[in-house]
């Protein structure tokens, strides 16, 4: 089965978790580790063996969420990303909360951020996940937002509880956001019948969509890929990147995901940082202990565990999984 992978290049420095200790303002003056981080990705990416790779059918490809604020110092890297086949889309520009954020600081936000990439890129940027999952129930405003500035997906909503993210009532599995004309939102599985009398039929043998191309072009539509999680004891575990793949053992990793593609049947979206992968990063002064624990444990074990997952699941990138096989 075919996965989705997704890389958000933001630097160590720029993560939520340390946004009482560093400012926006300030970020110029640490030291930039994203390019050689990233590049290294790029390789690992490119390295499987070749049985593994005969297997897999190709190389692993991903789709590279990109900080407008990276691309903006380091275009020739998101170009490099871009011609080893992985999809270029949006993780704003300056790594704000959006429900922190006013709507048109939003909407200024991310038109920035597609334009500089789009610039650089040559293509349109379709794809957008908010800074640290931010689209909560107090923010879902966003996807009107969304919508308006072109965006076809988005990848930011996690089905999980956590203390600054999260929305555990929303589906496990991509969905439909529509406007319902009352200015809320409702939420529709890929194989539900929409207003529409169109049908999305999700094929799950190889993460594919069959979406016609009248909703992927409607403006009152976006599709909706939530951070995979498994159900257990009924409530949503996160295993599918992030903090969770650095604390779990990989074989508890490996089962769960495993999980996903046989019981369900379903593919998942699994989620990492290239900073992850850098165990000698410069450690940041005046954390609390949660978030020197959720940021610094176990990356030295990361790289190790990300190339065992390439080696144990194929990977495609989301907007491969969006636009293949959609009928016109």
């Amino acid at each position: 089965m075919l996965n989705a992978l997704t890389i958000d290049i933001e630097d160590y420095f720029q993560v939520h978790a340390f946004s009482n200790v560093i400012k926006y303002e300030d970020w110029d003056k640490f030291e930039c580790r994203i390019e050689r981080n990233t590049d290294k990705v790029l390789q690992i990416l490119k390295d499987l063996p070749p049985t593994v790779a005969l297997n897999h059918r190709a190389s692993q490809h991903a789709t590279f969420f990109v900080l407008g604020w990276i691309a903006e110092r380091y275009a020739d890297l998101i170009r490099r990303i871009q011609k080893e086949g992985h999809e270029i889309a949006c993780h704003g520009y300056a790594h704000q909360l959006i429900y922190n954020q006013s709507r048109d600081e939003f909407r200024q936000d991310i038109r920035k951020a597609k334009a500089i990439l789009e610039d650089i890129t040559g293509s349109e940027v379709i794809g957008y996940r908010g800074p640290s999952y931010s689209i909560t129930r107090k923010s879902q405003w966003a996807f009107e937002t969304l919508m308006e500035e072109g965006f076809k997906y988005d990848s930011s909503i996690f089905p999980i509880r956590h203390d600054f993210y999260g929305m555990p009532e929303a589906p496990r599995f991509p969905f439909i956001v529509s406007l319902n004309g009352k200015n809320s939102y409702e939420f529709s599985m890929l194989n539900d019948e929409l207003s529409t009398s169109q049908t999305l039929k999700l094929i799950t043998q190889s993460f594919q969509f069959n979406i016609p191309q009248s909703v992927i072009s409607d403006p009152r539509f976006i599709v909706e890929f939530p951070i995979s999680t498994m159900k257990l004891f009924g409530q949503n575990l996160p295993i599918s990147g992030g903090g969770y793949f650095r604390l779990f053992p990989y074989p508890v990793i490996k089962k769960g995901l495993k999980s996903i593609n046989e019981k369900e049947e379903k593919p998942f979206i699994f989620y990492m940082h290239p900073w992850e992968i850098d165990p000698e990063q410069p450690r940041i002064t005046g954390l609390s202990s949660r978030s020197k624990f959720r940021h610094y444990i176990n990356l030295d074990k990361t790289e190790s565990k990300f190339r065992r997952l390439l080696k144990d699941f194929q990977f495609s990138t989301v907007r491969g999984a969006l636009e293949k096989n959609s009928s016109t």
